[in-house]
């Protein structure tokens, strides 16, 4: 993926303003399917996969024995047993090899991310140019009734079309799953529909202050096997009531006073960057930047950091070490971001 066109900031302000095509096919794919597939998912991840509804997709976490974060994945049901799970780049082979651990009759698991690429649109104008691209056809249920979270079945050219209504910018959008060899014909058709609308291809640098923005995770950033969910503000993800699922005796028996998330907001113009120290009245260090930037939508700085619960409260008072300065920092909720309805 491009970390970038043109310009960080103008491909950043196109999503949040128009819309920006993204090439994500670098993502990996997994389909699990079978009699036991939705048994299999429950242990496999955190949340409780087999209550899910067709045409419905559902954010989770693939965790180890000792509750940490191998990676968080977007799971779709497309059928009473047959799910597609999509998950980070980086992590392929981590979640392939966890996959592979299972052994067990009445279910497939498949890797399937050579099979195909993906392409996100996203931004206020990113269902209007998805409904006018020519060739995408057969869209059920259609786009306008299709709610966040969910998917539709269509075609591009003939050929099986999945689009989901789901992304990583903070904004409305569409992620969508095609034969690779129709990859390159869907880009074009979609940038040609998207012209009069404002879009342009967009890479990863916007991708990455777009989603700070709107206080999402970043696997190696904010989520690690150093991690657990409830540090990361993920608690709710965790379906803590099931039988049985990787890491759920190691979340059971967790410390409580682990540090948290939060984010941080300061003036001026100079962003704390993953690494540098966040510090308390004292000049102490007590946390540590994960993921941090000028926000192009918001005009200052805006981060996110671990740090002692006692410091976790809204409104605290905090300094970042920028390079040997101080910069007060203020603890605020996440995400810094919110679109308008």
């Amino acid at each position: 993926m491009p970390v970038r066109y043109t310009s960080d900031l103008a491909e950043h302000h196109a999503v949040r303003q128009a819309a920006g095509l993204f090439d994500i096919s670098h993502m990996a794919e997994f389909t699990v399917t079978g009699a036991a597939a939705a048994r299999v998912l429950d242990f496999m991840l955190a949340g409780r996969i087999s209550t899910m509804k067709i045409g419905k997709a559902k954010y989770s976490l693939l965790l180890d024995d000792n509750g940490g974060v191998i990676d968080d994945v977007i799971v779709y049901r497309r059928g009473d047993e047959d799910f597609l799970v999509i998950s980070n780049a980086g992590n392929r082979a981590l979640v392939a090899a966890e996959f592979g651990r299972l052994l067990g009759d009445g279910f497939v698991i498949a890797d399937v991310s050579d099979d195909y690429a993906l392409i996100a649109v996203q931004g206020p104008e990113a269902r209007a140019i998805v409904e006018e691209t020519p060739g995408i056809a057969d869209v059920t249920p259609v786009l306008a009734d299709l709610g966040y979270y969910a998917w539709s079945g269509g075609t591009y050219a003939g050929e099986p079309l999945f689009i989901a209504r789901t992304g990583y910018t903070g904004e409305d959008g569409f992620e969508l799953l095609v034969p690779n060899a129709l990859a390159p014909a869907l880009w074009d058709a979609l940038l040609a529909a998207g012209a009069p609308h404002g879009l342009v291809p967009a890479g990863l640098a916007a991708r990455d202050t777009l989603r700070l923005e709107a206080g999402m995770p970043l696997h190696g950033h904010e989520l690690s096997t150093d991690i657990l969910p409830a540090q990361a503000g993920l608690g709710r993800v965790v379906a803590m009531d099931k039988d049985a699922f990787a890491g759920k005796d190691a979340l059971a028996a967790a410390s409580t006073d682990l540090p948290v998330l939060v984010g941080l907001t300061a003036e001026g113009r100079r962003a704390g960057r993953a690494g540098y120290a966040v510090l308390d009245a004292s000049g102490a260090p007590v946390g540590e930047i994960t993921s941090g930037v000028l926000s192009p939508t918001l005009g200052h700085p805006i981060a996110m950091a671990f740090v002692p619960p006692a410091l976790a409260e809204p409104g605290t008072d905090l300094f970042i070490d920028v390079r040997g300065t101080r910069i007060p920092a203020t603890v605020t909720a996440l995400p810094f971001y919110r679109r308008n309805s």
